[in-house]
């Protein structure tokens, strides 16, 4: 996972368009995209940029948060929204992740590079507990009863 505590210069974010990012800024907020995947930094009284949220698979113009239920990966919209994350998906956001982090100068660790980082997951399928089959009554879920 990324260090979000990190702070990247101004130079570093601009430089980010010239590597063949999609850059867009307003009032403090950038957002950078390539492959339908984001990330965005705001920036800190200092000047300097901070990531404020993790590379994402994008969908219609919002980001999601990536869901592994165990037995398959899902994106998650801020509308409660599930949907099934496919390979090339996936394939691209290993790909923007990895020229981010290279065009910002952020290593990558072995544990991070074998695969999909996923923001939540749910792996219990032990025979008897609840979730050992998969069904609506796994996973994410609304405060107001679910999805």
């Amino acid at each position: 996972m990324w260090n979000v505590e990190e702070r990247f210069s101004p130079t570093a974010i601009e430089s980010l368009a010239a590597l063949g990012f999609s850059v867009g800024s307003t009032r403090g907020v950038v957002r950078a995209e390539k492959y339908g995947c984001g990330a965005e930094f705001r920036v800190n009284p200092d000047g300097r940029f901070q990531l404020t949220i993790l590379p994402a698979i994008m969908l219609r113009g919002q980001f999601t948060r990536l869901w592994d239920a165990g037995y398959q990966k899902f994106l998650l919209t801020d509308e409660g929204q599930k949907l099934p994350a496919q390979a090339p998906q996936l394939a691209n956001l290993r790909k923007f992740n990895e020229e981010l982090r290279t065009a910002l100068g952020v290593p990558t660790y072995y544990n991070e590079a074998l695969g999909s980082v996923s923001q939540v997951s749910v792996y219990d399928r032990v025979k008897g507990r609840a979730g050992d089959v998969p069904d609506k009554t796994v996973g994410v879920h609304s405060a107001g009863g679910g999805h």
